[in-house]
């Protein structure tokens, strides 16, 4: 069994100060939504499907600007270095949180660089296969893959990417081996599997619907343990072959750090209006997808794994981040793993735990992320 021994959704609750006015006239010009992905993937899709709505609630332009490449990193980088002034805002997935541990140079700090402004939804995501690959469910994947051990490829929306770790817990627990072909993003990593370049490719369920309808995907199975309204007959992972398996997507709103409070809050709310439209709702379970809506205060990790925060301080937060990433690489061993409190090591009752630790202010280590194979 695969789980993770820490059981919160969602981190450092701060209480936020009744909003005061934004800053004078914000916003006074076009904002630009930095998306980094290229068009296509479930995030894109999403932002635009948000794009209207947000325009009116916010009395403003909204431009989209798609950045792809390096898991999402290059994008996240131009936010990172955008003016403080609340007219760049980012658009961001679950890789967000996985980086930290898969890239040992990162040009941003994810906690101290930005300041979460809400988790906007979250949604299953899809198994899919080309529709050539002779194979009707998971169990049959499984059983053909075990056959081929490293001859089946599987596209990835580039390292450390929602998709690539999504498929890498896949691969864990299920015990085989498919290998991975990286993408710019979740659109080109579609082109890729509807082309025949890659056999198997789990993405969002806004991406794949489309090209599962037109035959040009075969969608497998949803990827979190209960079925999704919008495919009621597509089983799950977790009931085809992998008990344990539970993974959700999940989609934020950030702001450069030192972007004012005022901003942060006004956005937020403007967001909150359009997330408590019912077209919004309705839009967003077309697209298999659930709204949230955080407020700033929380920080929002993944679905499945998850993290808790002991003091809830930025540098407890930062070293959640690094062990919650390093704890997703070792599950691709092609790539480094940049927490060195990391180890495995036996239990009294010889099952091998992964942990991953950091101290705290009193010096005492606390265990953040475990795993159990």
């Amino acid at each position: 069994m695969f789980r993770i021994a820490c059981a919160s959704l969602f981190a450092a609750l701060i209480v936020l100060p009744a909003a005061p006015a934004a800053a004078a006239g914000y916003p006074e010009k076009p904002i630009r939504l930095l998306i980094p992905f290229p068009p296509g993937g479930g995030t894109d899709i999403l932002a635009r499907g948000l794009q209207d709505k947000l325009e009116a609630a916010l009395g403003t332009s909204i431009i989209i600007d798609n950045r792809g490449g390096a898991g999402g990193t290059l994008g996240v980088t131009l936010a990172a270095r955008a003016a403080p002034d609340g007219y760049t805002l980012l658009f961001t997935s679950a890789s967000y949180t996985f980086a930290p541990g898969l890239y040992k140079d990162l040009a941003y700090d994810a906690i101290k660089d930005f300041k979460p402004i809400t988790n906007f939804a979250q949604a299953p995501l899809i198994l899919n296969v080309h529709p050539s690959m002779p194979v009707l469910s998971v169990r049959e994947l499984l059983a053909l893959a075990r056959k081929r051990p490293g001859e089946i490829h599987y596209a990835s929306a580039g390292v450390g990417s929602n998709i690539h770790m999504t498929t890498e817990l896949f691969k864990y627990m299920a015990k085989i081996n498919l290998l991975q072909v990286p993408y710019k993003g979740g659109g080109p990593a579609q082109i890729g599997l509807i082309s025949g370049e890659v056999q198997v490719l789990i993405t969002s369920i806004m991406g794949a619907m489309p090209h599962m309808r037109s035959g040009r995907m075969r969608g497998l199975a949803v990827t979190t343990k209960q079925r999704s309204p919008v495919l009621p007959d597509l089983p799950t992972i977790d009931e085809s072959g992998v008990p344990g398996y539970d993974k959700a997507g999940w989609y934020g709103l950030f702001a450069p750090a030192k972007v004012p409070e005022s901003i942060i809050t006004h956005v937020y709310q403007a967001m909150a209006t359009v997330l408590k439209n019912s077209d919004t709702v309705k839009r967003l379970a077309v697209e298999g997808a659930v709204a949230v809506g955080n407020p700033p205060g929380f920080y929002y990790f993944t679905h499945h794994p998850s993290i808790v925060i002991p003091n809830g301080g930025p540098d407890d937060l930062l070293a959640a981040m690094r062990a919650f990433g390093a704890g997703w690489a070792v599950l691709d061993s092609n790539y480094p793993v940049g927490l060195k409190e990391l180890y495995v090591a036996p239990d009294s009752d010889s099952r091998l735990r992964l942990r991953a630790t950091f101290t705290d202010a009193a010096g005492q280590p606390v265990y953040l992320f475990e795993i159990e194979p």
